[in-house]
């Protein structure tokens, strides 16, 4: 089962290959994609990125998962997050502003990676 292309990405909105509606910020792996509530973990731009909001993605086997922090990179990602993923043998990272999230994310989908993604689409 491959990932899904995120076939678009404008400010507060992105598309995903197989989904219906648009997301804000989502969470996609292979053969799947919802939206990433941020209230489900309480997740704030700073301290930014929680273990408990990429632990459904690692879930789903990825090898390798990108990280996008917002058009203007106001999320953080913090060490502990990065290292819970080495942890759960997750061991390729790739943290980045959300457009060149999109644009890595979906190189990674072409060449076949098992990869996953949590993507924040404004600041």
């Amino acid at each position: 089962m491959s990932s899904p292309e995120i076939v678009s990405l404008a400010w507060g909105q992105m598309k995903v290959q197989g989904s219906t509606g648009t997301y804000k910020d989502c969470k996609v792996w292979p053969g799947g994609s919802r939206t990433w509530d941020w209230r489900e973990t309480g997740t704030e731009h700073s301290p930014g990125v929680q273990p408990a909001d990429v632990k459904e993605v690692v879930e789903k086997g990825v090898q390798t998962l990108v990280i996008g922090r917002g058009m203007n990179e106001a999320l953080k990602v913090p060490p502990s997050t990065v290292e819970y993923l080495r942890k759960q043998g997750v061991d390729d990272v790739r943290v980045l502003q959300t457009e060149q999230a999109v644009k890595e994310y979906n190189t990674l989908v072409t060449r076949g990676v098992r990869v996953g993604g949590v993507f924040h689409s404004t600041c």
